[in-house]
């Protein structure tokens, strides 16, 4: 459904965007991430037909945006960060407009405005003054705006920017919603947002892309946090059959007296836990804690930034 191929984009001496090259497929949900001037709206405005390549190849459906750019743009919905709003029109006259500019045949505007209503929930909100509208209903129209030609492939730009815990919510079904049928690239900062509506993850540091995985890959651990107490812990972990590492983390903040380490295992399974606490009660160490190393996207964010730092470096 998307393919590119070692997009580049400078602005004057700034490489905003270097050599990205990844496919996504048809169905997919796909989280873009990375810190501010990571590259990811280029790339996105470069993917909609917004920005042209300094170089490479964007496609989507098949269609070239550099050689057929139209063609391309017509099979694409796009939410920019600040949406294309006109406040003083009611919402039904507005989504008419850009059913319009979309290339909606005449006959099917009015069908495909009340379509997009209904998917976003504005159904209600049709003759209501844009400006009326709370932000997150603003958002809404955002998002009726960029699919009322039916596209193939989705793309939201911080589509929960500045809403409050309900708006969001509202909006992560939304979009669930809409990928049932739709292929998503969604963009934002808030890493709980791609936790909750994607599967997978793409993420750019420095123009680059570093990380290209499913979402459950990318949050898998090899890894057994224990906080316990006692005589020669990390030397008698080591030796457990089926730890390949062991760390010292340093006194436990939340329980002094004891310490933290961290076991790599080759499974680290609730059998792989009892197996530990096993050890400790045969050693007569006291455990606070033991448990599989819960990672998150923050997680996987900051150990990437960091070796991107060292690269760099």
């Amino acid at each position: 459904m998307i393919r590119i191929q070692n997009a580049t984009r400078r602005y004057g001496g700034v490489l905003a965007v270097d050599g990205v090259t990844v496919s996504i497929e048809k169905g997919e949900v796909v989280g873009l991430l990375g810190h501010n001037g990571a590259g990811k709206t280029t790339l996105m405005k470069m993917l909609t037909g917004v920005l042209e390549p300094t170089a490479g190849e964007l496609m989507v459906a098949g269609k070239s945006i550099t050689e057929a750019r139209t063609d391309a743009q017509r099979h694409v919905g796009y939410l920019p960060e600040s949406a294309p709003l006109y406040p003083e029109m009611p919402v039904y006259e507005y989504l008419m407009l850009m059913a319009e500019l979309r290339g909606v045949p005449s006959a099917q505007q009015e069908a495909a405005v009340l379509g997009a209503a209904e998917a976003t929930g504005l159904d209600g909100r049709l003759a209501q003054p844009i400006r009326e509208l709370s932000k997150g209903y603003r958002q809404r129209v955002g998002i009726a705006q960029a699919i009322v030609h039916d596209p193939d492939v989705l793309i939201l730009d911080e589509p929960t920017n500045g809403l409050d815990p309900v708006q969001i919510e509202s909006i992560r079904t939304l979009v669930k919603r809409l990928a049932e049928r739709t292929t998503i690239v969604l963009s934002t900062h808030i890493l709980q947002e791609v936790e909750a509506v994607c599967d997978r993850v793409l993420i750019l540091i420095g123009g680059r892309l570093v990380a290209d995985s499913a979402l459950a890959d990318l949050l898998r651990t090899d890894r057994i946090l224990i906080s316990a107490k006692g005589d020669g812990i990390a030397a008698t972990l080591a030796a457990l059959p089926g730890i390949s590492a062991v760390s010292a983390l340093g006194e436990d903040a939340r329980n002094p007296g004891y310490s933290r380490f961290s076991a790599t295992a080759a499974d680290p399974s609730p059998a792989m836990v009892g197996a530990v606490l096993d050890l400790a009660g045969r050693n007569g160490w006291s455990v606070a804690s033991i448990g599989q190393e819960e990672r998150t996207l923050e997680t996987v964010f900051k150990e990437l930034q960091q070796a991107h730092a060292k690269g760099v470096a």
